[in-house]
Formats: C-alpha cells, sequence, structure tokens
C-alpha cells in the first residue's frame, strides 16, 4: 500500500482552513488545477470523498474532517522535525560526542565547555572517559565526533588527528622528603615509586625516559587514577610522576612538584572523523584549540 504524501495532505488542511480550493492555490502558490489534483489522488487513493465542493466553497465529509485532524498533527510534527534538522546543519543545535582521559575532562575541558556554553547554548558535549586506543577505535567506527588523545597514534584512514598540546611530566614526591631542585632518573628510581601500569601512554614515555639512563625501576603501587596517586604521595606512600596540567586545583601542602632532568614531556592531540566537519563538531573543535 503507498503512502499518503505530505503535500497533498498539506493541500486537503489548507483547503480546509481557506475555506475553497482557490483560496487554497494561493496560500501554496500553486496552480489552481494542481489543487484539485491532489485532492483527486488522495479521495482515489483512500477510495472516499473528502470534500463536499460548493459553488467557490468546500467543506470536509465527516472522513475528511478525520482526516484533516490527524493530517494537522502529522505536519505539524514534519514541520518541528524539518526545523529541528534545519538547526543542527546550521550548528545553532547539537549534541557533539566527545572522550578524554579523566585529568583532561576535570582541569582543561571546563573553560573550553564554559566558553561554548556562553557563545553556542543549542550546542551540548556528552562526555565519554576513554583511553587513547579506545576513544580511536570509536572515532573510526562514527561512534564518537572528537578525542583527546596521547600521541603518537596509528594512522587511520577515518581519522584525523593533529597536535594539540604539550605538557611537562614533573615529579610528586612527599614534602618532608629531602630532594633536589630537580627530579633525575637516578634520583627517582632509588625511591618508592607510584606510577601507572604499563598499558598507558604515560608509563610508555615514563619508561622510556627512565629507560634513557639504563634504569627500570619496579613500581610499589601501580594505580591509574591520578587523585588516588596524589593521596598516595600525600600520605608518604612514594613518589608519582604525572603531566602538569593535572595539577590544578593546587595540590595540598604535604606534596612537593619537581620538574624532571632532563625535561619529559606528554604531547597530545586531538582526534575527530576525517572530511568536513558538522557545524557543532567544528564550534567544539574551536574552543579546544584555544586552549593549547
Amino acid at each position: 500500500m503507498r503512502e499518503l504524501n505530505l503535500d497533498r495532505l498539506r493541500t486537503l488542511v489548507t483547503i480546509a482552513e481557506q475555506g475553497s480550493f482557490v483560496a487554497a492555490a494561493r496560500a501554496l502558490h500553486l496552480a489552481p488545477p494542481t489543487v484539485s489534483l491532489h485532492i483527486n489522488e488522495l479521495e482515489e487513493r483512500l477510495g472516499v470523498e473528502l470534500l463536499l465542493r460548493k459553488r467557490k466553497k468546500a467543506e470536509p465529509t465527516g472522513v475528511g474532517a478525520a482526516l484533516i485532524a490527524r493530517a494537522q498533527r502529522l505536519l505539524n510534527q514534519s514541520d518541528a522535525m524539518l526545523q529541528d534538522i534545519q538547526m543542527h546543519a546550521q550548528g545553532k543545535i547539537g549534541r557533539v560526542r566527545v572522550s578524554a582521559a579523566t585529568p583532561v575532562i576535570a582541569y582543561l575541558l571546563p573553560m573550553a565547555l564554559r566558553r561554548l556554553s556562553e557563545k553556542h547554548p543549542g550546542v551540548e558535549v556528552e562526555l565519554a572517559v576513554l583511553n587513547s586506543r579506545e576513544a580511536m577505535d570509536r572515532l573510526a567506527k562514527g561512534l564518537l565526533d572528537i578525542a583527546a588523545v596521547a600521541l603518537p597514534q596509528s594512522q587511520m584512514a577515518e581519522v584525523q588527528v593533529r597536535p594539540w598540546r604539550k605538557d611537562p611530566v614533573v615529579a610528586l614526591v612527599p614534602a618532608h622528603w629531602s630532594s633536589p631542585d630537580k627530579a633525575t632518573a637516578a634520583w627517582l628510581a632509588a625511591r618508592p615509586l607510584i606510577l601507572n601500569d604499563d598499558s598507558t601512554q604515560l608509563a610508555r614515555i615514563i619508561n622510556e625516559w627512565f629507560a634513557a639512563d639504563g634504569l627500570r625501576p619496579q613500581a610499589k603501587i601501580r594505580v591509574n587514577y591520578n587523585d588516588s596517586a596524589k593521596s598516595l604521595v600525600g600520605a608518604g606512600y612514594g613518589a608519582t610522576l604525572l603531566s602538569y596540567e593535572t595539577l590544578h586545583p593546587q595540590i595540598d601542602e604535604r606534596i612537593k612538584i619537581l620538574f624532571l632532568d632532563p625535561p619529559l614531556w606528554r604531547p597530545m592531540g586531538i582526534a575527530h572523523r576525517s572530511g568536513p566537519q558538522e557545524i557543532a563538531v567544528q564550534h567544539v573543535l574551536d574552543e579546544l584549540n584555544r586552549i593549547r
């Protein structure tokens, strides 16, 4: 069975509102024969008379009135849907799916999201906590729009990755420890360490930093949550290494921050699906660019 055409239903509703075929034709910017054709097609399709034609007037039959009431609701929904889609296309509203590690969400994204809400209040951001590997996989499958990822990343045709920011990695040690002005690999390796497990990019670059001095220290505690690591340092269990952007707001007085010698940097990138971006997605990318 063929579906009813929305244009034909709109013609029927307009005739009922205007009271005649001629008036409906003017309102719809159609030729009168086209209006008549629309109604004839509807009546033939349904096998029932929908309008009583009188001199210069048209009134709905009982069946016609029932169809008009339902058609009006359907047309209202259709108009609302089209308006909503147009606003999405114009970037006035939208939902952008963003992923990042917990520290980025906690310490870097709030400033970008605040500016986004001020400039584009109709754009919502849906946040997910994912590691870089999971984020890249979801981007490739179209299940994610933007991700903050650790660099480097393998090239993927479906995903574009560009450098975003580079933050220094620092050592956090108990404040009561006697310590040098800067922490060397040898000095840290001789102390109890609280480190990420080896599945993280941060652990990889830290291991490489120690390996450059021929060292491979074993962690006393493995934990991937920065706040947990900082709490353990504050309690005196050992030292940890974290990227500097994770240290805001100010950590407690039981912890001392030491820069590393030689310096170690944690590079990060912004990944998004390849090709043209929806305007709402571009709004979010623009705000992320501002916090380099």
